[in-house]
């Protein structure tokens, strides 16, 4: 396979909340520098995301330079948010695990508490070498994450999206479509001639500097029915991804990738796949 290339690149700097699309990226252990190193949390440690608060979709993070975000949002001040200094460990919940974090500056609460409308926090995960390992059923031995859901990375084709937007447009709810790329928030969107669904089948790719393994299909859930400009939810893709993309319990959109040799990802960089 060949002419497959780097169409786009996100990060998220704080989970759930708008990033940005750098023209590259440079790939830790963990994931992209910067992606979702920061998540907002309620007054019981639960990590709080656009599932159960849709509004997060119309809020953005900015990353600045040493790891420090601006913070916006609808009739909000912007906000400059540091990175906190060492000190007590914050332990909050992430689908039913728990995580050590540091607890953002009061303004961060209250930035965040005013634009939801319930008391919220803002965390920092200090070190992900040592903070978060991979799911063992899936992981290799040493592999960590980020506060992204799963895995260090996720990749989209183009492809793919275009091929789920035709099963859309015969579908029961054809004015949805066709929906954005952005309603699935991976890291690495691919062009060029790949088959709808290959990316199911990578085990093994190189980018740039970087190569990774595929380790599994990334299940998606109620975020990807939220319109990420207006915070307004619908019906798809899930009921057409029911129907056509069901892999054993997930409703498959993109491939999880996990970093074997880290290095520097940029927009336009060839894709190749090895395995």
């Amino acid at each position: 396979m060949s002419n497959l290339y780097v169409q786009s690149l996100h990060v998220h700097p704080v989970k759930s909340v708008a990033g940005t699309a750098p023209d590259e990226i440079v790939v830790e252990p963990w994931g992209p520098a910067g992606d979702r190193r920061w998540a907002v949390v309620d007054m019981t440690g639960a990590v709080i995301t656009q599932r159960q608060q849709a509004r997060l979709a119309l809020a953005a993070a900015r990353p600045l330079p040493g790891g420090r975000v601006e913070l916006s949002g609808p009739g909000m001040p912007g906000l400059v948010v540091e990175v906190p200094e060492p000190g007590p460990l914050e332990p909050v919940v992430l689908f039913g695990k728990k995580i050590e974090t540091v607890v953002a500056a009061a303004a961060a609460a209250e930035w965040f508490t005013a634009y939801l409308g319930q008391p919220a926090r803002l965390v920092h995960l200090d070190d992900p070498a040592v903070r978060r390992p991979v799911d063992p059923d899936y992981a290799l031995p040493g592999e960590t994450v980020s506060l992204a859901d799963a895995y260090p990375l996720l990749l989209a084709t183009s492809a793919s999206l275009d091929a789920l937007n035709e099963l859309i447009a015969r579908g029961d709810h054809p004015e949805e479509g066709p929906l954005p790329m952005n309603r699935f928030r991976p890291n690495l969107v691919v062009g060029g001639p790949a088959e709808p669904w290959a990316e199911d089948g990578w085990r093994r790719i190189a980018i740039g500097d970087a190569v990774f393994r595929g380790v599994r299909e990334c299940g998606r859930c109620i975020v990807t029915t939220t319109d990420q400009r207006t915070s307004e939810r619908g019906r798809e893709p899930l009921k057409t991804l029911a129907r056509h993309r069901r892999i054993g319990k997930s409703l498959a959109f993109g491939r999880q990738l996990a970093p074997v040799v880290t290095g520097t990802v940029r927009v336009g960089d060839e894709v190749r796949v090895l395995e």
